[in-house]
């Protein structure tokens, strides 16, 4: 299929507004819309918030009377079911668009090829795949959840040249420079929960919220604590928003735990441990798109052994920090290189003095 010039101008203005909701439009896709007619932008919109109207809605209302006969390009397939607002390809329909680009099919069971039908059978040419990786990476979580019944799992972790994320006395604070923490946040806003294990929390007591100028909404923080181990005065109960501590069933601790306002969730257990896959699907239930992980070596190791990671961004440091200082990842020792996991290249950046580097790994039968 061909694109001019001008189509791939316009997704790309739709993209970026639909990066205008990256915070904020949880449980939602991420989406933008730019409406064209005569090579000429007309319309934009994007969705602001779960609850609110849609993209398409909004580049319709700022078009007016000149949508019609016009393009609209959409970052995500148009719904094509009332949920909490009416469908978009109504909307689309009234409005006499006769042309829609989108970027990328809607992966919510409930829609997936339906909206495009519905514009199809109305008369409205359709046309799909422009920009599709630019926005298949924005909306990655809400893909995953509506795929494969799990959130998108990124590990966040800081680390020197030499691989190390803590001394070997546990002192960890600080690797990264402030430019990186303060980036840190940033990707904290955009996650829906937090993740962490119990022996972080007692080691270093982290508060795991986010601290942005203007920035209202929490993250969920979800601990990892198979013996309901947590303090109750523990930092992370000093900062608002909804903590949840996940545990095993023949620990009793919990009852402190949620007296303290802790949501406590009891989980199957696997080999000794919470069964990480039924914590993420747990989470999937909970309509959860993104988790950042900021745990320690046990926790990421774990779910790097059972291939529950999508994501790893790794500041590193431009620093060394000797032998016996610790590895981000507590796994089982290697014996064929084969069994080595393999990364792709995400993205690379310089943030201060460090390097972000985004991998995401390949994992193979």
């Amino acid at each position: 299929m061909s694109f001019t010039a001008f189509d791939r101008q316009s997704m790309a203005a739709a993209l970026q507004l639909a990066r205008k909701g990256l915070n904020t439009t949880h449980p939602n896709p991420r989406v933008g819309c730019v409406i064209s007619k005569n090579d000429r932008i007309v319309g934009q919109g994007w969705h602001k918030h779960a609850g609110g109207r849609h993209a398409e809605v909004h580049a319709l209302e700022e078009a007016g009377h000149e949508a019609v006969g016009g393009t609209a390009y959409v970052t995500l397939e148009p719904c094509s079911y009332h949920g909490r607002t009416p469908p978009c390809t109504d909307a689309l329909i009234d409005a006499g668009i006769a042309r829609v680009v989108c970027a990328m099919e809607d992966p919510n069971p409930r829609v997936s090829g339906a909206g495009i039908l519905r514009l199809r059978e109305s008369g409205i040419r359709v046309e799909q795949g422009l920009m599709l990786e630019e926005a298949q990476e924005l909306n990655a979580g809400f893909s995953k959840r509506m795929r494969s019944g799990r959130p998108w799992v990124r590990i966040k972790l800081a680390q020197s040249i030499d691989g190390h994320i803590a001394l070997a006395n546990g002192t960890s604070q600080w690797i990264s420079g402030p430019e990186s923490r303060e980036d840190v946040q940033r990707w904290r806003a955009r996650s829906d929960a937090i993740l962490t294990g119990i022996g972080t929390v007692l080691a270093d007591d982290p508060s795991l919220n986010v601290r942005l100028d203007g920035h209202d909404r929490q993250p969920l923080r979800l601990i990892v604590d198979s013996h309901w181990r947590t303090p109750v005065n523990a930092s992370l109960f000093d900062t608002g928003g909804q903590i949840v501590i996940a545990g095993l069933e023949h620990d009793t601790g919990r009852h402190v735990l949620e007296d303290a306002g802790a949501e406590c969730i009891v989980l199957p257990e696997r080999e000794g441990r919470v069964d990480m896959n039924a914590l993420l699907q747990d989470l999937a239930r909970r309509e959860i798109n993104e988790v950042q992980v900021e745990a320690g070596a046990i926790t990421c190791g774990e779910l790097l052994r059972l291939k529950l990671v999508d994501e790893l961004l790794i500041y590193q440091a431009p620093v060394l920090l000797g032998g016996g200082a610790l590895s981000p990842f507590a796994s089982p020792r290697l014996d064929k290189m084969d069994d080595r996991v393999h990364l792709e290249w995400i993205g690379l950046e310089r943030i201060g003095q460090d390097l972000r580097l985004r991998l995401k790994p390949v994992w193979r039968d």
